[in-house]
């Protein structure tokens, strides 16, 4: 319960995750502070067709079946929270965190999401890209931390 307005409860952790190795060290990091903080942990994923990484939500299954985007993006997204739960089998808030599956451009639905539900704070995972790619077009992190309304914590 929020101290300030006791009908209401405290406002959620957002992480927002990609299945990468940093969006699993960022989800744990989430958890650890939501367990720590008491506040509910809500986790994120945005489902998109990024133009550089074709096959990201390819069909790993010896079977070749046709499958929609959101579905097999759902289906990855339950796996990777069920594998960094079995990793950390102590961290309380992991056991039934809310999922938030959405389509769109990743750094606009992220926002999107955390308009709606005023978190207390966002955790995001980066590959801390450098050079012309990151000059040109910027980090989803990045763009982000500087548009977000709340906090913004990155993990490498």
């Amino acid at each position: 319960m929020n101290k300030k307005n006791p009908g209401k409860t405290l406002s959620p952790i957002l992480v927002a995750i990609d299945f990468s190795d940093h969006s699993s060290k960022a989800l744990v990091f989430a958890a650890e502070l939501c367990s720590a903080l008491k506040r509910p942990l809500q986790i994120l994923h945005v489902v998109h067709d990024p133009g550089g990484s074709p096959g990201y939500y390819s069909q790993k299954k010896a079977k070749k079946q046709l499958q929609h985007m959101e579905e097999r993006a759902e289906e990855m997204f339950h796996d990777f929270i069920k594998k960094v739960a079995q990793d950390n089998p102590t961290i309380d808030s992991l056991k039934k965190p809310t999922l938030i599956l959405v389509s769109g451009i990743p750094v606009t639905r992220i926002l999107e999401i955390e308009k709606k539900l005023e978190p207390y704070m966002v955790i995001m995972g980066s590959q801390g890209h450098t050079g012309l790619a990151h000059l040109m077009l910027g980090s989803k992190a990045e763009q982000v931390v500087h548009l977000s309304k709340y906090p913004v914590t990155i993990i490498k």
